[in-house]
């Protein structure tokens, strides 16, 4: 029996400081599938000599990110815990790339964790991986075919012949699942007497101060306004995503919160602790996979704040036009002025808003209304009045434009996500 190994350390320069070792315990997967890998060599990153046998060595993607939410409105996951975003494999110069095997874009990966025998992973994960849409199972299916299908060391051919279809998927999410619970961030923050608050704020240094105490290692934050939302621990890796040791380390970067008014607001409908869960289910439209616009690690350096101007996308097709309107044509460019928590967006044609029918349009007849972004598996996603869902009566196709309406009455149901540009 295999157990995973989280390895705390500092990296100063290109050198690994002595770390220190945290045994996990056992991987129930771990009992069917092994790497075969040694971990007594050189950390993913650490190479001095090129490494060819990359079923042993992470690479190129070998700069690795566990992802972390703290959603407030509407809340996800139960109230003393922060969630799961996933597992990023970064390049060692903080690029990346994503969606590197659509062959193998699985889809149903709660079948597949339930017949390979990862059903206590499954459970785990509807608790604490959770979609702010409840849209949980394209979430996964996202960050498996975005970010899980980069690793080199999760290649099908890295794993035993016998292995059944999948076995690397479902060896990715254990691990993502078993890293998370060494990372108990609102324990680390709460330990140190930071807890979410309606009134208090702090500072990023409180903030970065109490995690690295309790970690050993800086993580990077990233805040939607001036609300913490989201946290970046790094890693590199000795070994196979599968059983190998996870070098934790300092940050590369910085996220995008700024040195001080920082709130942790609690999640909504709750006062902390109590492990309750809370979702809310929109519209059944699906997520788009667009390359990832947030966190601060993005390749246009966006951050979980709003850019100054972008695309609209629909999640099912197309996105919208200059007057507002949704088509399948080349898109128009918007131009946003706030903050993620409340801004206004217009296009050449002029300020955008929603009529009294709940009828989005631009132009001289509009006026501006106040619209908000929210991230969801990723992405960035335009709400009004707090809702995520749009609707038209149709869908459009060649040169047909349709009507877009907030909320999800009209027949043909999607989301709206913003592309920074």
């Amino acid at each position: 029996m295999f157990a995973a190994t989280v390895v705390l350390a500092a990296v100063t320069g290109s050198a690994l400081a002595t770390p220190f070792i945290t045994h996990v315990g056992p991987l129930d997967l771990f009992k069917r599938v092994s790497s075969g890998c040694s971990t007594s060599g050189p950390a993913s990153c650490h190479n001095t000599t090129r490494e060819t046998d990359t079923c042993c060595f992470e690479a190129p993607g070998g700069l690795l990110l566990q992802t972390q939410f703290w959603d407030t409105d509407p809340s996800t996951g139960p109230s003393d815990s922060w969630t799961i975003h996933g597992l990023w494999p970064d390049n060692c110069d903080g690029t990346f790339t994503e969606n590197c095997d659509p062959s193998r874009d699985y889809d149903d990966i709660p079948s597949l964790l339930e017949n390979q025998g990862a059903s206590d992973t499954l459970s785990f994960m509807k608790e604490y991986w959770v979609d702010i849409n409840g849209q949980d199972e394209r979430f996964w299916e996202h960050e498996w075919s975005t970010h899980g299908t980069c690793y080199s060391t999760l290649n099908p051919s890295c794993l035993p012949s016998s292995s059944p279809k999948g076995a690397e998927a479902v060896a990715f999410f254990e691990t993502v699942v078993k890293l998370f619970k060494t990372l108990p961030t609102y324990k680390f923050l709460s330990d140190a007497g930071i807890t979410p608050s309606t009134s208090k704020t702090f500072t990023l240094s409180e903030l970065t101060d109490a995690l690295k105490s309790a970690a050993g290692v800086t993580p990077a934050l990233n805040c939607d306004g001036s609300s913490l939302n989201a946290i970046e621990w790094y890693f590199n890796l000795k070994g196979s995503v599968i059983d190998g040791e996870f070098v934790a380390i300092d940050a590369p970067e910085k996220g995008s919160c700024k040195s001080s008014g920082i709130k942790y607001p609690p999640k909504s409908g709750s006062g902390g602790g109590g492990g309750s869960t809370t979702t809310t289910s929109v519209s059944t439209a699906v997520l788009p996979r667009d390359s990832r616009v947030y966190g601060g690690s993005s390749p246009t350096g966006g951050s979980g704040d709003l850019p100054s101007k972008g695309t609209i996308h629909a999640s099912t097709t197309g996105g919208l036009l200059t007057g507002g309107t949704w088509s399948t044509q080349t898109l128009a460019t918007y131009r946003f002025a706030g903050t993620a928590g409340t801004f206004t967006m217009a296009t050449s044609k002029g300020d955008c808003g929603v009529d009294g029918d709940g009828r989005l349009a631009c132009g001289s007849g509009a006026s501006a209304s106040e619209f908000s972004a929210v991230t969801s598996g990723g992405d960035l996603l335009l709400a009004f009045a707090g809702d995520t869902a749009f609707s038209s009566d149709s869908t459009p196709s060649g040169t047909t434009q349709q009507t877009v309406f907030v909320g999800s009455d009209h027949s043909k149901k999607f989301t709206l996500s913003i592309v920074g540009s």
